[in-house]
């Protein structure tokens, strides 16, 4: 168990207006919490501080070599005051797949729930309780030696920082259009694209500005080798309703294994639900449409929970899904995921963590 220091701000910042909206990703907390890995000493000094800037070598290898990681989750503050944290512990074991990946010291997984729910626990006031909004949590690890040589760092710091947030997509659940992108590649088998990193990201911005220049929201990827089978879109996961069969990508190593997609997979089987977990190609998307089949279209992940996907851009082919609007699974998902994670639905599953 974590011995953290714990340094309170001397000046607490002014909340957000309750009445104002909260654009996502663009507030923080008073206080951030921060730990340090060296090579031979292992990972020490725990402690939260107040939020601040990070003092770092112009050499520092992550500004070099790319040697970083991050993680996204939520907690939720329920009608009983209650304090939620949703599935942390598989955010904590896709942290030590990614630091695996990338040749980065693992993080003890007990300590990065107890992290989390120390330093949400201090700035708990931060919650937002309004509809659609929640404290986004952003764990992160990056390379910190002084060093210009391609080798994994020798120093690290993990940090985690805090942000009330609303809708992911100003739309809400609204329907969004996707950009389904043939041209270029965000990622490949045998490389990162399963691992939550910076890299994988900046690989898709240059896709999505050309996506949001079209009126679209976000870029559905297809695989870099045949630029035919379905991977996954920017933010999140993606998954298709085919007359009635549950269809996503099968998880290949150049997919992102979702924690909110695993969930949808598992209550859609608790429902009844025939899941498929498969390659899909873009030209089956495109007959389903055709043919009246393709029922729902909907992405899942941390930021957004569920987003119906009510129009889709192959091409010169601009596929409307059914009449454009939330489907009724799309709607049943979102609902039921938020009202596990605020507390109002049952837990079967036992996915919620209560900060003390």
């Amino acid at each position: 168990m974590l011995d953290i220091k714990i340094e309170l701000t001397n000046a607490p910042k002014q909340l957000p207006e309750k009445d104002n909206p909260l654009v996502f990703g663009t507030i923080f907390t008073d206080h951030m919490f921060i730990m340090d890995y060296t090579l031979g000493k292992g990972w020490h000094d725990a402690r939260i501080i107040p939020y601040q800037p990070l003092s770092l070598e112009p050499s520092a290898m992550v500004f070099h070599y790319g040697q970083e990681m991050f993680e996204g989750l939520k907690a939720y503050k329920a009608k009983d005051g209650r304090i939620l944290l949703f599935r942390p512990d598989m955010n904590a074991k896709r942290t030590t797949k990614t630091c695996r990946t990338l040749c980065m010291p693992e993080f003890p997984e007990d300590d990065f729930v107890q992290a989390i729910k120390e330093l949400v626990a201090i700035d708990k006031k931060w919650i937002p309780t309004k509809e659609g909004t929640s404290l986004y949590i952003r764990p992160f690890i990056i390379a910190t030696s002084p060093f210009l040589g391609v080798r994994p760092s020798h120093t690290y710091k993990f940090i985690v920082i805090l942000s009330p947030v609303g809708p992911y997509y100003p739309e809400g659940l609204d329907p969004v259009k996707i950009w389904i992108e043939d041209e270029y590649v965000r990622a490949v088998k045998g490389g990162i694209g399963e691992a939550k990193a910076g890299g994988n990201y900046v690989a898709s911005l240059r896709a999505q500005v050309k996506a949001h220049e079209e009126g679209f929201s976000q870029v559905l990827w297809l695989d870099g080798v045949h630029r035919k089978y379905i991977e996954e879109v920017g933010a999140m996961n993606i998954f298709f309703k085919i007359n009635g069969v549950i269809v996503t990508p099968m998880l290949s190593g150049s997919i992102l294994p979702g924690i909110t997609r695993d969930s949808v997979i598992r209550l859609c089987k608790d429902w009844g639900y025939k899941v498929e977990e498969r390659l899909i190609s873009i030209d089956e998307i495109f007959t389903a449409q055709e043919e009246g089949l393709l029922e729902e279209v909907f992405g899942t992940g941390t930021a957004a929970v569920i987003s119906p996907v009510g129009h889709l851009r192959w091409k010169d082919h601009d596929m409307q899904v059914m009449d454009g609007g939330i489907g009724e699974l799309s709607q049943k998902l979102y609902d039921n995921l938020t009202g596990i994670q605020l507390g109002d639905a049952p837990d079967v599953h036992k996915w919620t963590v209560e900060v003390s």
